[in-house]
């Protein structure tokens, strides 16, 4: 039988323990690590959003939009460490397990469009595709472009180096999301 939440934090409660992180080549610290404590269970938090309800998304619409057709939006996040990150998100509120056949059918085909495009951003070793839901009733994808030939910014930890790493210059940022839009419409 499966732990209910409740066992799962008993089990875990105090019982942290910290990986050898400093050894890992990925890793963008250095030294050792110690875990946080883990917070007891709590309620769900509604996401952003919730039912329509000053939902980012809806009130954005297509602006700044790097490409769009009438299910889907592909925008940029704000220039950070990592050359591009941008988000491929459901125009209408869906989350995955619900999303329509046709959105369905539709996901493949347009995840290999944007990975293609991100691609296009310039020297980009691999695109990392990660899907958190917890922020947003739509449905998104995160497309992570890792320079190449950048090896340590690799793999799971891609993320919090695109955090450590100084922003991309602005001007930089913009030509990627120009090259960007251009293979998406290309």
């Amino acid at each position: 039988m499966p732990e209910t939440t409740e066992q799962f934090w008993e089990r875990a409660h105090g019982a942290l323990r910290a990986p050898p992180v400093e050894e890992w080549d990925t890793w963008p610290f250095a030294g050792a690590v110690a875990p946080a404590e883990l917070e007891a269970p709590s309620a769900e938090q509604p996401r952003r959003g919730a039912g329509g309800i000053d939902c980012r998304r809806c009130i954005d619409g297509d602006r700044d939009a790097l490409w769009s057709d009438e299910h889907w939006i592909v925008r940029a996040l704000p220039p950070n460490g990592l050359p591009i990150v941008v988000l491929l998100e459901t125009r209408a509120h869906h989350d995955f397990p619900d999303l329509p056949p046709e959105l369905a059918a539709e996901l493949g085909p347009t995840m290999r469009r944007v990975h293609t495009a991100v691609l296009a951003a310039g020297e980009i070793g691999r695109v990392h595709i990660c899907r958190f839901g917890e922020g947003s009733e739509h449905f998104h994808m995160w497309f992570i472009a890792r320079p190449s030939r950048m090896p340590q910014l690799a793999s799971s930890f891609a993320m919090i180096w695109d955090d450590v790493l100084p922003p991309v210059p602005e001007d930089t940022w913009r030509e990627s999301c120009n090259r960007v839009r251009a293979a998406l419409e290309g």
